[in-house]
């Protein structure tokens, strides 16, 4: 079919569809070629990391990266934290948007217009890092785990959307059915908005989940303890912090042989901490497409 439609474009056409096929074929080269070699760095040896000698397949394949990121404590409490702030913080996210966007849908609620604009006043205007910072430490949520996640517990924009979507997909009639049968506003959210929503909400998982597992600022900003800091602080102390002190290394090969770890580390780090994220979106791939359109369109 796709060769058919091609015999019959006309000239301009088929150079503009060859020049846009190559364009972005050569894109997605770059992009690619990047995770390539972070995977192929982290699968190789050490001493063909330092030397260069890894450009596209793993040499002198050994797993001793990942034993090395396994075997380090400090690497796994972060891995565990990141777990624990991704899926707690994720459905703290969920059930907020949720109780906030299904009164801002419905017509009958005659202050839904005023609320909304002091959400949305929210996301163009904010005290600044300073305030936040005393905010936090007022209320008592300076190094604990709470601090990752009531500060972020809902995002206007994910609720706009959320809202939009229950307007736009789910008719009133089903609200006017519900009453006839005695069903109260809470429980037509949990019998009948939450169920129709799954779309939507596996986008909401999606874009609440990246987030938290990448969340690093907050965590720099309000926790100083180890045994609560992700995975994101850890990466930070390995990737940019985590220098070989030379004076301490008696010869040539172990100071090579120490560089090398050192590198391999950092790659199988990225790769570690990358798998969550991956792992989660075909998890809720059939629903994104649907949800995102839908919640998108503001009207």
């Amino acid at each position: 079919m796709e060769n058919t439609k091609f015999r019959y474009m006309s000239i301009g056409d088929k150079i503009f569809t060859v020049a846009n096929y190559t364009v972005l074929t050569a894109i997605f080269l770059i992009v690619l070629y990047p995770v390539i070699y972070v995977v192929s760095a982290s699968f190789s040896s050490p001493q063909a990391v330092i030397s260069g000698r890894v450009l596209l397949f793993p040499v002198e394949p050994t797993l001793r990266g990942y034993m090395a990121v396994f075997q380090n404590a400090k690497i796994l409490r972060g891995f565990a934290n990141s777990i624990f702030y991704l899926v707690v913080g994720t459905s703290v996210n969920i059930v907020m948007t949720i109780l906030c966007a299904y009164p801002l849908s419905r017509k009958e609620f005659r202050a839904r217009g005023a609320i909304a604009m002091f959400f949305i006043f929210t996301m163009y205007f904010s005290g600044g890092i300073v305030p936040s910072y005393i905010l936090i430490k007022s209320i008592g949520l300076m190094d604990t785990r709470l601090a990752m996640i009531i500060p972020t517990a809902m995002s206007t924009y994910n609720m706009i959307i959320c809202r939009t979507y229950i307007v736009n997909s789910i008719p009133d009639e089903l609200y006017e059915a519900s009453q006839m049968d005695g069903c109260t506003p809470f429980k037509y959210m949990l019998k009948v908005i939450v169920p129709l929503s799954k779309p939507i909400i596996a986008v909401l998982v999606l874009y609440y989940g990246v987030a938290k597992w990448n969340d690093y600022f907050n965590a720099m900003l309000y926790l100083y303890k180890d045994s609560l800091q992700p995975l994101t602080i850890v990466m930070k102390e390995i990737l940019i912090q985590n220098k070989v002190d030379l004076t301490k290394v008696g010869n040539a090969s172990a100071i090579a042989k120490l560089q090398g770890m050192s590198e391999l580390l950092k790659y199988s780090t990225i790769v570690v901490a990358s798998l969550p994220v991956m792992l989660l979106y075909p998890l809720i791939q059939k629903h994104l497409v649907k949800g995102v359109m839908v919640g998108a369109v503001k009207g």
